[in-house]
């Protein structure tokens, strides 16, 4: 199986987890849970600061000594409503009681101190469009840049209509060289809607020395080591996924493949 495509490793309990060993590269966790109504999942984020996305259903979490209640609302992600979310810093603790059968996403990456836990979304997390045309595509952004209360996590949810493509231009942010681009390590869990359909994601460097072309299904999680990294979605099927973006500065700054520079200029 190709090494950038993570299936899941079961359908109940913990069913991903990506580790920066694992990945073989230095910042971006993620692990994911599927838990049914009762279950409790719980860890320690240790030398991370984690985001916990409530993908679907709801759950009761407790992190950094205090409760916060019953966090989630969608029941299908796919109802595109905004997720609700929860920042924990390094050095915390958390748990999470399914109310509901419930998908919970654990996006973690260094955290350095000095940010206290905190909520996210619903409130101030809007669906947008970026695109147009057959590379439209809707956003709820998480924790993006303009976001100050986190050390290295870049999050966002993508919905990408069928027929259409997404991440594209084709772009890559595997350099450090700020401002001209950022060396960022980058996950994608995917979903379709209908379950059964599959997307197409192309993992590729200009040199070509990495070039991996990749049938996703409901549930797979891609990474992103570097090169550029657009996908489709078929006639028939909607896509969705979770970004979480991690590297040595919190920017995102990128350029796009040669081919398709001639695209983001007439777009810009």
């Amino acid at each position: 199986m190709n090494a950038l495509l993570r299936k899941p490793f079961g359908t109940h309990g913990k069913v991903h987890e990506i580790t920066p060993a694992s990945a073989g590269w230095r910042h971006v966790g993620f692990s994911l849970y599927r838990l049914r109504a009762g279950d409790t999942a719980a860890e320690a984020t240790g030398g991370n600061e984690v985001i916990l996305v409530m993908v679907e259903g709801k759950a009761r979490l407790t992190g950094a000594g205090k409760d916060w209640g019953v966090l989630g609302e969608r029941m299908d992600v796919f109802e595109k409503t905004p997720p609700h979310s929860l920042y924990l810093p390094n050095g915390s603790d958390w748990t999470a009681t399914a109310e509901t059968d419930c998908v919970l996403a654990v996006c973690a990456a260094p955290g350095h101190g000095g940010h206290p836990a905190r909520r996210i979304g619903p409130d101030g997390i809007t669906l947008t469009t970026r695109g147009r045309n057959a590379n439209t595509r809707h956003i709820n952004n998480i924790a993006m840049e303009s976001e100050d209360w986190c050390d290295s996590l870049l999050v966002t949810e993508v919905f990408t209509p069928a027929g259409h493509w997404s991440s594209y231009p084709s772009h890559r942010h595997d350099e450090d060289d700020f401002p001209r681009i950022t060396y960022l390590e980058e996950t994608y869990y995917h979903r379709l809607n209908p379950k059964d359909g599959f997307g197409v994601q192309r993992v590729y460097t200009d040199d070509g020395t990495l070039d991996e072309t990749m049938a996703v299904k409901d549930g797979d999680v891609v990474l992103v080591p570097r090169g550029h990294h657009p996908c489709g979605a078929p006639y028939g099927f909607e896509m969705y996924y979770l970004n979480v973006m991690a590297g040595p500065l919190r920017k995102w700054r990128f350029v796009p493949a040669p081919e398709v520079e001639w695209i983001m200029k007439r777009d810009a």
